[in-house]
C-alpha cells in the first residue's frame, strides 16, 4: 500500500524552515539535495545553487515531512498557499503508474513519470480539481 506525506515549498527558505520543524519534532534529515548538485542540462544561476532541491525529516514511522525551494529561476515560482502538493510513495512500479493515471486522469501533468537521476520512477501532476501530486517509487526501497 502507497504512503502518503506532505510536500512544501518554499521561496528560498526551506533549509530555515526545515531547521525550525527539526527542532519542533527531533529527528535527523536522512537526504538534503542542492540544486547545485543535481546533473542539469541548463547552468543552475549561482544565487540558486544552495537553495534546496529536496530534503526530508521524518515525522514518524508512516509520515515523512518533504520540500524544496522553488524560484522563477526554476520556471516556478513559489506562491504562498498554494505551495504544497501531495508525496505519494508507491510500493512498486505498476501501483505508481496505476495511481499516477489514475489521479491524472482529466488534470494537468506538468512532469510525465519517468525514471530520474536519483534512481525512482516519479512524475508530478495537478488533478482535475487543482490538487498537486508527485507520485514517487524508488527502485531501491529503503527499509
Amino acid at each position: 500500500m502507497a504512503t502518503i506525506s506532505p510536500y512544501l515549498t518554499f521561496a528560498g527558505n526551506c533549509e530555515e524552515a526545515f531547521n525550525f520543524y527539526r527542532s519542533v519534532f527531533g529527528g535527523d534529515f536522512p537526504y538534503v539535495g542542492r540544486f547545485k548538485d543535481m546533473p542539469s542540462e541548463q547552468p543552475i544561476p549561482e544565487s540558486e545553487g544552495d537553495k534546496i532541491m529536496h530534503i526530508s525529516l521524518p515525522i514518524s514511522k508512516e509520515t515523512t515531512l518533504m520540500g524544496s525551494d522553488s524560484s522563477e529561476a526554476f520556471g516556478h515560482a513559489t506562491v504562498m498557499g498554494n505551495n504544497f502538493s501531495i508525496s505519494i510513495n508507491a510500493e512498486n512500479e505498476d501501483e505508481a503508474k496505476r495511481l499516477f493515471d489514475g489521479l491524472s486522469e482529466g488534470g494537468n501533468v506538468t512532469m510525465a513519470l519517468n525514471k530520474t537521476f536519483w534512481g525512482a520512477l516519479f512524475g508530478m501532476f495537478t488533478d482535475k480539481f487543482g490538487i498537486q501530486w508527485m507520485v514517487n517509487y524508488d527502485y531501491e526501497q529503503k527499509h
